[in-house]
């Protein structure tokens, strides 16, 4: 091979493997990244008896793994600790169903939603509040007028009931401002503590978001129920997301990325329907 030949040989095929390996040699290596849920938020994530997490959320993660190109680990924390755990450093990222809030917005960045957000009420069946006003209609809060007539509404129902809700949760914010004056809200380091003092007629009501407390109402189809307006917007968030902290920027994207093909190629919309058994994707 003459020199000028092997010159041009090797400076193509050099441009060939760039131009071949684009993605794995130019994308980010991230590691080992360390997920913090709770564990506790069924269908989003539970353990098993044999401590394992699992759930419509260590799903999307195993996706998101394969997607991206990182290892990762998922750990159980105290729901109360785990947005002052990812500023610490403590965890990479935060998944359990946390909703996109302006409030956490100015704390953490979010990746792009995964699932809808709505949040409404569970009663007992033969319980003071069988049957809530609003037959499920969904209120927007942008809807101001439709705002203030449901809460209007549900605040005569509640009157000198006690409404149970996970503390430091986006409805613990929301009841906490429209119903305080009215009724007594108690709240609970955990969601599933909520239900349970509701089976045993402890509280009147639960409020969670519809995703949340639909795995409970479906187990105990003869004594629970759903009813009333269900809530969206504002207090309530713009969907749940991924939290990470804001110099993340590199995962960010690329999570985004993922999430944003994933939702278009319908990998998302299977993993609903699995898990929540209704299509809860938002829009990519």
């Amino acid at each position: 091979m003459t020199t000028l030949r092997k010159t041009l040989f090797t400076a193509t095929f050099g441009a060939v493997l760039l131009l071949a390996t684009p993605v794995m040699a130019l994308a980010k290596d991230f590691g080992t990244l360390h997920f913090a849920t709770e564990a506790a938020f069924p269908p989003f994530n539970q353990s098993t008896p044999s401590g394992k997490i699992i759930g419509f959320e260590p799903d999307m993660v195993a996706e998101l793994a394969k997607r991206v190109g990182f290892k990762y680990e998922i750990s159980a924390q105290k729901w109360s600790g785990m947005i002052p755990g990812l500023l610490d450093e403590k965890y990479d990222a935060v998944i359990d169903g946390v909703s996109i809030t302006p409030a956490r917005e100015q704390a953490i960045a979010f990746s792009h939603p995964y699932t809808q957000s709505i949040s409404g009420f569970v009663t007992l069946k033969k319980g003071p509040l069988a049957v809530l006003p609003g037959d499920d209609k969904v209120i927007v809060a942008s809807d101001e007028a439709a705002t203030a007539s449901a809460i209007q509404t549900l605040r005569a129902s509640f009157k000198g009931k006690t409404i149970a809700v996970q503390v430091a949760t986006i409805q613990a914010d929301f009841l906490n401002k429209y119903f305080a004056d009215v009724a007594t809200i108690r709240t609970y380091q955990a969601g599933p503590e909520t239900f349970a003092d509701l089976m045993n007629q402890r509280v009147d009501a639960v409020m969670a978001s519809r995703t949340n407390f639909a795995a409970y109402v479906k187990k105990h189809p003869d004594r629970l129920t759903s009813s009333g307006y269900g809530f969206t917007g504002g207090l309530l968030g713009k969907g749940t997301a991924i939290g990470l902290r804001k110099d993340q920027t590199e995962l960010k994207a690329a999570l985004d990325k993922a999430l944003v093909e994933m939702i278009n190629d319908g990998t998302l919309k299977a993993l609903s329907l699995k898990w929540f058994g209704l299509d809860v994707t938002p829009k990519a």
